[in-house]
């Protein structure tokens, strides 16, 4: 405010002259001179403070608010394992450009929508756009996608078989029991020619259920299960299918230890969310290119070694 006010008196100065000189105040300002209305000079001068006072006041507003938008700290919501890993990097690419971001870990698919819709996070980045959509559809979410960041290809485990062409008549399959993972489960046991589902169930956001299944030659029976509860669920199935965070997390290396893998041309790449009041700001652009930069890239390739690849 200091700083404003002397940038103010040294303008007035230079166009009207010393301040306490009453020979230097223009008319209007000065109480014992008779204003002198149409005076080309007074006019001048009155129309250059006015300008001066509006560069002023807009430069200062624009400098606290530039300060305050550097200065926020952004919460961003993730999955402990691969995708925290990731935002580490990110991170650091993020704080180079000037933004300030704290990851924040979760254990489970639901916390982190509720914590971002509740405004507790201002960004989240663990699901894929099927996944986002149903939450949105059962709970009213006011989330949006802005940017794509990986795709894990989801893959069928097991302890018993090498291949799904040795899974005998009635053998269990452990499935995800959310809408979205389980639909893409069936998705993947049906590309594998393991089952067929009703025309129009699991596309289209129609996701499909164990009730779907119009053709089921071997007879499975599919156990659904948490998602995190599927690795240590091998012992007990004679198959599982198991999202890739969870199967790490779990000491299985999918391009290792999988029988089946999703395709990776697969819709299901996941993606940074923000809310919707929050999709248009400058730093949600600056985060999603953070993610979505070469260091990034690069460690996602070396790291992981294809078991999740770059969807950007």
């Amino acid at each position: 405010m200091r700083s404003r006010y002397f940038t103010l008196r040294g303008a007035y100065e230079t166009i009207c002259g010393p301040v306490g000189d009453p020979h230097n105040v223009p008319p209007a300002l000065h109480p014992n001179l008779t204003p002198i209305r149409n005076s080309e000079n007074y006019m001048q001068r009155r129309n250059i403070l006015k300008a001066l006072s509006a560069v002023v006041a807009t430069a200062a507003f624009a400098t606290s608010f530039g300060a305050h938008a550097d200065d926020k700290v952004i919460k961003v919501g993730t999955i402990s394992g691969p995708d925290a890993q990731i935002w580490a990097v990110a991170q650091k690419v993020a704080q180079r450009e000037g933004l300030n971001v704290k990851v924040i870990e979760f254990n489970d698919y639901v916390q982190p929508n509720a914590a971002l819709d509740a405004g507790d996070l201002d960004a989240n980045s663990f699901q894929h756009q099927p996944y986002l959509d149903s939450q949105i559809k059962q709970r009213g979410y006011k989330i949006v996608n802005v940017g794509l960041t990986y795709i894990s290809p989801l893959g069928i485990y097991s302890k018993k078989f090498k291949s799904l062409k040795d899974l005998p008549q009635g053998a269990k399959v452990a499935v995800p029991n959310d809408p979205s993972n389980e639909n893409r489960a069936l998705l993947l046991l049906q590309a594998q020619g393991l089952i067929k589902l009703k025309a129009g169930a699991g596309t289209n956001g129609n996701s499909a259920t164990p009730l779907d299944i119009a053709d089921n030659p071997k007879k499975l029976k599919l156990v659904e299960l948490d998602a995190a509860q599927l690795p240590r669920s091998l012992s007990d199935v004679d198959a599982a299918a198991i999202n890739t965070n969870y199967a790490l997390a779990g000491g299985l290396q999918p391009t290792k230890d999988a029988i089946a893998l999703e395709d990776i041309h697969s819709p299901y790449a996941n993606l940074i969310a923000v809310r919707i009041q929050d999709k248009d700001k400058p730093w949600v652009k600056k985060l999603v290119a953070a993610y979505q930069s070469d260091d990034v890239r690069q460690f996602i390739k070396t790291q992981f070694k294809g078991s999740v690849v770059p969807s950007f």
